[in-house]
């Protein structure tokens, strides 16, 4: 890879939401990319934003507007095309999946916590046949980063991926069995994508909701979303300073 000949040049941000996304493209002073420039395919929703910022050139993606329901493109599907196209065209050294997402109290999250990503996983394949179980599941490491996790003093945490906001009893199930602190609707989704194009990736997740608290996760969840997404905005610039001048292996 290249970024493993010299230091990090071209970061791929990846965000569902663009609540999560404005504060980033105006902290890193990020342009969107007018049509006629895209490197999306015709009739993808999909939004770009780029720029430069302490030597690293960073395209901030994210999935859009569902065109006929106007709300972000959330989930599996989308930040998997999203993120395939995107290592394709922009070629990145470096993805940071940044976002929000679900906390377990019992394992020690707190409202406005951010969580770097140990591992990842799906909670709601469930494919009850031998290794397609595994499959289903899709457990896997995520890039190891112990520089920033000593410097930037984040917390750690197994990360848990559904398309649902809720947990059902099923999905609840599995994601004790995959041990995770946060769960959210894109983080294995794009560590899949990462995965298949050997593209390092870290996870920032923050943490907007207590998933076995008393409130309702949906309530929770647009409650806390704008004060949250400051924490995050806030974490991932701290990871971008870290990440500047830096070779992968120094991560």
């Amino acid at each position: 890879m290249a970024a493993e000949a010299g230091p990090i040049s071209k970061v791929l941000i990846v965000v569902a939401m663009q609540t999560e996304a404005m504060p980033l493209v105006h902290k890193f002073k990020l342009v969107e990319a007018p049509a006629h420039e895209s490197t999306f395919p015709k009739g993808a929703p999909w939004v770009r934003y780029h720029g430069n910022y302490k030597g690293l050139h960073i395209d901030l993606v994210l999935p859009g507007k569902d065109a006929v329901l106007g709300v972000d493109s959330v989930g599996t599907v989308s930040a998997a095309l999203l993120t395939s196209f995107s290592i394709q065209t922009l070629k990145p050294d470096l993805i940071i999946n940044a976002g929000t997402a679900g906390g377990f109290k019992a394992k020690g999250a707190s409202i406005g916590d951010v969580f770097l990503a140990s591992d990842v996983s799906f909670h709601d394949r469930r494919i009850p046949i031998p290794v397609f179980d595994m499959y289903g599941i899709g457990a896997r490491k995520t890039s190891a980063v112990p520089n920033i996790l000593k410097e930037l003093n984040l917390k750690i945490g197994k990360l848990s991926t559904g398309d649902s906001l809720d947990m059902s009893p099923q999905d609840e199930k599995v994601i004790l069995s995959n041990d995770a602190t946060v769960k959210d609707m894109e983080g294995a989704a794009v560590a899949y994508v990462a995965d298949m194009f050997s593209t390092p990736a870290i996870f920032v997740k923050a943490v907007t909701d207590i998933v076995d608290g008393e409130k309702p996760t949906s309530e929770e969840f647009l409650q806390n979303l704008i004060a949250v997404t400051a924490a995050l905005d806030l974490a991932v610039t701290k990871v971008v300073d870290f990440i500047s001048g830096k070779r992968i292996s120094d991560l």
